[in-house]
């Protein structure tokens, strides 16, 4: 049998992430990856289905985390505050101590078009997967895709300016930004950007 690497996966990322800034996500090849990680290539397909699931290969689970945190927020919470404080505790969980790792990530995706293009369909399918569970919590359709979509965006743009900074603020904190600006946005005023929100509040303070 083949001897386990504890921290094969994290290596192989390390590799992956180099290798891909100094020559192309195209022209890097598994073989690449793994000999730049000082493993096999089978170790490399024992954590990842191919070099794309380098980057991609935690999408799934966030979306898990997220249908599940909209699942267990109370039935008062609204849908868009349910999304959000959702999204919230999946980022915190899985990307808040990776900053470093989830911004070269970012800019191997910007980079490249076939990246690019995935990034897109990993979206929407979280979207699509958040307005399961919103309806799955009895809301109507469409405000269940409104409320699904705003709560992307929101998502997005925090991710967006997390990435862009070192020691900028939390990704938590950033997420509660975005969700103020909305408001704002669609109130048409500053004032409203300072709701006392569920999603700032937490599931278990709304009323």
């Amino acid at each position: 049998m083949p001897r386990w690497e504890p921290d094969g996966a994290e290596r192989l990322e390390t590799a992956a992430f180099d290798l891909f800034a100094e020559q192309g996500f195209d022209r890097t090849t598994v073989a690449e990856v793994a000999e730049r990680a000082g493993l096999t290539p089978r170790t490399f397909f024992n954590h990842f289905a191919d070099k794309r699931e380098v980057l991609f290969g935690l999408s799934a689970e966030f979306r898990q985390r997220v249908v599940r945190g909209i699942a267990e927020c109370p039935a008062a919470v609204p849908p868009l505050d349910a999304a959000v404080h959702a999204l919230q505790g999946a980022l915190d969980t899985m990307f808040e101590h990776r900053r470093a790792a989830v911004a070269r990530r970012f800019a191997i995706v910007e980079a490249t078009p076939e990246l690019r293009e995935r990034e897109l369909g990993k979206n929407a399918d979280l979207a699509d997967a958040v307005e399961a569970a919103l309806r799955a919590r009895g809301h109507d359709p469409d405000t269940a895709r409104f409320a699904a979509d705003a709560a992307s965006a929101v998502q997005r743009r925090a991710m967006q300016e997390w990435t862009g900074t070192a020691d900028g603020p939390p990704l938590r904190e950033l997420v509660v930004a975005g969700l103020h600006a909305l408001r704002a946005a669609v109130a048409g005023g500053a004032d409203a950007a300072r709701p006392d929100t569920a999603a700032e509040r937490g599931p278990t303070a709304a009323r």
